[in-house]
């Protein structure tokens, strides 16, 4: 068992509280060895150290526990689009979109629609499920991740032009949360600040900008403020 009590989960990091500046503490206090494996891969991607990070996750690409398979795939997908390496990309992210099989318990179909999202809208693709077919099976996973699942319906939001709703969608995640989720709050911040750009409240952007900063500079997670710097320069240029 990790992730506060919860059985092994996707990105055991993403789900894991902790405070900002503690994140090698948390890394080593997941119990399970291969989750705490997949948690170091997290921990090297966020800090901009995406080859290390894709070599650390690579063995358990097809891996039969679909938790470690899901984090592995998402692991290398992001990295390997990090590295311009967008045909290994697309092949790590493949193997979170096939379809499920029909057998699988509610909280692992909640955790197969949650990562073939975020894996669609990271290559700016219509996601393969709703919204409302995801609800139903959100309380299966532990709060961290249904942060993360937040960011994800928000940037879908954002791609779609709605910034309104990404943005209430994001303010909504971050008043209601109960613990210190450093990687999935990181991830929210910038989508609202994304969102205000768009929105032309730069005094808002800064704002969250400035909370994702202070999220990211203890730990050194540079790599989503860098993904994320494209989104700023095309929302500023109509600001």
């Amino acid at each position: 068992m990790d992730c506060d009590g919860y059985p092994r989960i996707p990105m055991p990091l993403m789900c894991t509280a902790f405070v900002p500046g503690q994140i090698d503490a948390a890394v080593a206090g997941i119990s399970n060895p291969d989750s705490r494996t997949i948690a170091t891969a997290e921990a090297l991607y966020f800090r901009g150290q995406a080859t290390l990070a894709a070599e650390t996750a690579r063995p358990y690409l097809d891996a039969t526990d679909p938790t470690l398979r899901y984090s592995a795939c998402f692991i290398c997908g992001y990295a390997s689009l990090s590295l311009n390496r967008i045909a290994d990309a697309r092949r790590c992210l493949a193997g979170i979109l096939d379809t499920p099989p029909d057998d699988e318990s509610p909280a692992v179909h909640a955790i197969h629609i949650l990562f073939a999202s975020a894996a669609s809208v990271l290559l700016h693709l219509p996601s393969p499920y709703s919204a409302e077919e995801f609800y139903p099976l959100a309380a299966h996973l532990p709060e961290g991740l249904r942060l993360f699942a937040s960011y994800v319906m928000a940037h879908a939001l954002y791609l779609r032009g709605e910034y309104g709703r990404s943005l209430g969608m994001v303010e909504n995640a971050l008043i209601m949360k109960q613990g210190s989720y450093p990687i999935s709050e990181l991830f929210l911040h910038l989508a609202a600040s994304m969102a205000c750009m768009s929105l032309k409240d730069i005094d808002a952007a800064k704002a969250h900008f400035g909370a994702a900063w202070d999220i990211a500079r203890p730990d050194g997670l540079i790599e989503l403020i860098g993904e994320h710097q494209g989104f700023y320069r095309g929302s500023s240029r109509h600001a």
